[in-house]
């Protein structure tokens, strides 16, 4: 992968674009003026692996809440840069209320939301002054639902009078991209640089959204966000998002990222991050702990001991992850193979950087492991879940790697 060469930003310390890493982006659904949930929710998710965390700020309790979360987060010792999300009437509220303005690291404002005829320049160029009066970046985020429908519709009917018009899709992308590159000029007009912008493009057709994206980076070097809006839950979300975003990606398209998943009850906001986490380490794009590639199961994993250890070792990964990937310098790029099939099982525990196998239960009970590709230990017992881990870390402390 190539990636394409975009301005870099600094946020609160973030580096973000240019040869730095892809960021993960998330955001709480806890209402922002419960300062106890909306405090709580941002450490989860930063303790998840979030490098932005975007907040609603919504009404006078969510712009008076934002400078004590901020605090909170500090006292905390999270100092995780946090984007203050506004639509309607973020004009009125930057400027209502000046500490929560200098508290937020970064601004996301939508331009199809910020008002109606006369009034939209006037308050986005309000907004664009209060990023400039506190040294703030700001998102330019287009959304496909809120799109400005007076620009949509005068591109839909210039199109109409073409010989060979093209369609509303074709139509739709183009004016969201259109979009958002006249709110970069506005901004730019107003003392806004463009190394203090980013953009996005979100919408919840995937190939609407990659096609805008696509055309957006060929028209522009500013940073662009990555997101799949209303993707949906559990799996149809996860796949949906995986999808949009890897195309991009692939691409070399993208500097930042989110996963957008419409949460089951009582399941953790985090998943969101853990997704981005696995998005981009499967791509080779970035490491942050180890991968386990784990037998599917068929017919002729009649045990399944495979499974058990599968869920032990990422149980256990995911208990001392904190702690690991501080004190082993190989653990976030560690490759772990947990096989149970006599047709890829022996080749992948090879393949992997430590790997096991564990034959079906009419075959012989030893149990191999490897490392780099040879045969370390053969294991057998009751106590193979130990027996592993010991080997495991001794591999993250060098010790069996070399």
């Amino acid at each position: 992968m190539h990636r394409k060469q975009t301005i870099e930003i600094n946020i609160w310390g973030v580096l973000m674009w240019g040869d730095n890493p892809i960021v993960i982006q998330s955001m709480t659904n806890t209402p922002t003026a419960d300062i106890g949930a909306t405090t709580k929710q941002i450490q989860e998710l930063v303790k998840a692996g979030s490098e932005l965390v975007r907040i609603t700020v919504n009404d006078d309790a969510a712009a008076e809440a934002v400078p004590k979360i901020i605090k909170n987060l500090i006292s905390l010792g999270i100092s995780t840069p946090i984007v203050g999300d506004f639509h309607y009437n973020g004009h009125i509220l930057l400027n209502k209320y000046p500490e929560m303005a200098e508290s937020l690291a970064k601004y996301r404002i939508n331009p199809g939301n910020v008002g109606k005829w006369e009034k939209r320049d006037d308050n986005f160029k309000s907004i664009i002054e209060c990023a400039i009066k506190y040294q703030k970046p700001v998102r330019i985020g287009i959304n496909g639902w809120s799109l400005d429908d007076d620009l949509l519709q005068m591109n839909m009917n210039e199109n109409s009078k073409l010989q060979n018009p093209k369609s509303g899709k074709e139509v739709f992308v183009d004016s969201m991209v259109e979009s958002a590159l006249l709110s970069v000029e506005k901004a730019e007009q107003y003392g806004l640089p463009k190394n203090r912008m980013t953009i996005s493009v979100k919408m919840s057709d995937i190939q609407d959204m990659v096609s805008s994206y696509k055309l957006l980076s060929s028209k522009t070097d500013i940073p662009l966000h990555l997101g799949l809006t209303e993707a949906g839950g559990s799996a149809k979300g996860i796949t949906a998002s995986s999808i949009a975003l890897g195309l991009l990606l692939q691409e070399g398209i993208g500097d930042t990222i989110r996963v957008s998943l419409t949460p089951e009850p009582g399941a953790k906001r985090s998943l969101e991050v853990e997704v981005c986490k696995y998005i981009l380490q499967t791509m080779g794009i970035r490491s942050f702990q180890p991968l386990i590639t784990s037998c599917p199961g068929c017919g002729r994993t009649s045990s399944d001991k495979f499974q058990i250890l599968s869920k032990q070792i990422t149980d256990e990964i995911d208990k001392n992850y904190s702690t690991w990937k501080d004190k082993y310098t190989n653990f976030t790029t560690t490759n772990i193979a947990v096989m149970g099939c006599i047709v890829n099982g022996p080749g992948e525990a090879k393949n992997a950087d430590i790997g096991i196998f564990l034959p079906w239960s009419g075959e012989n009970p030893k149990i191999p492991v490897y490392v780099k590709g040879e045969i370390h230990k053969t294991l057998d017992g009751d106590d193979i879940f130990e027996q592993f881990m010991e080997i495991l870390i001794g591999y993250f402390e060098g010790e069996d790697n070399k």
